[in-house]
């Protein structure tokens, strides 16, 4: 609905930074529609094929859409110069500025709702969509200022000039985004934060000799970690057993969702200090 009426607003007026917001509403859509599916998609559960499950989906879609908001970016911000040399002129502005204002109001309640649902599934293509919207919010409030200005003041390179720093900025969004989708693709390390999470756990065993080989990245809405502990040498196994376990849960309980799998090794060196490797 949104979507019509700025493409609606931006022909009755002839606002190419109305035009660009609708542009970037159709983003929206087509966003919203790839999280639908990949959501669903990533939520199924590891297979014969798939042993660490379909996360990964999650993150490419948020990858596509952000591609897409790029894409987007680029050609508004061609509009806009094309439109500043052209001597535009806006007209039927009061239209424009109740409809950009309905969208607005209509955008912050949608995005209220994404991104509760993105924070309660950890889903990297339902918080990309939920940035999505509240980019358009803000630019919908932009393009109301602009609209404002050719109305009160008669500056018709208002709505180009600021077409074209809502592209800019749209662009710079979409690269944060294809950054951080990025990372993702190629397992990065979880956050530092959640890295020191992890370390303070180990360091409160007292059992534990040392820890190495730590591993961390993230696939979908889980975090999969992984490190050898070692343990004193005389340990049978149910003891090693035992504390490992008891690392696991730990683990994913404070990082949930989170799948934590641990090697152990018995102690060669027979030192006593904890330590550990640089984590991953």
């Amino acid at each position: 609905m949104q979507t019509g009426l700025k493409l609606t607003g931006a022909l009755l007026t002839g606002s190419v930074s109305l035009l660009s917001e609708a542009l970037h509403s159709v983003s929206d859509v087509i966003s919203s529609f790839v999280s639908l599916v990949s959501v669903r998609a990533a939520a199924a559960p590891p297979d014969d094929e798939h042993p660490y499950g379909h996360g990964k989906i999650d993150t490419l879609a948020g990858l596509s859409e952000a591609i897409i908001l790029f894409l987007f970016a680029l050609y508004t911000a061609g509009m806009a110069v094309i439109h500043f040399f052209e001597k535009p002129v806006v007209g039927k502005l009061d239209w424009g500025l109740a409809i950009v204002s309905v969208c607005a109001s209509v955008g912050f309640l949608v995005m209220r709702v994404v991104q509760k649902i993105a924070k309660e599934t950890g889903s990297f293509a339902l918080a990309s969509n939920a940035q999505h919207i509240q980019v358009d919010i803000v630019t919908t409030l932009g393009v109301v200022a602009s609209l404002l200005v050719t109305k009160f003041i008669g500056w018709p390179y208002a709505d180009p000039l600021f077409a074209l720093g809502l592209s800019l900025w749209l662009g710079f969004s979409s690269v944060k985004m294809i950054h951080a989708a990025f990372d993702q693709v190629i397992d990065k390390h979880i956050d530092p934060e959640e890295l020191n999470l992890i370390q303070r756990i180990l360091n409160e065993q007292p059992e534990l000799i040392s820890y190495h080989k730590l591993r961390t990245r993230h696939s979908g809405e889980h975090h999969f970690v992984e490190m050898h502990i070692v343990v004193p040498r005389d340990w049978n196994v149910v003891q090693a057993h035992d504390l490992a376990d008891r690392i696991e849960k730990r683990v994913e309980s404070d990082l949930a969702p989170c799948i934590c799998t641990i090697h152990v090794d018995p102690d060669v060196a027979k030192t006593s200090k904890i330590a550990g490797d640089e984590p991953f």
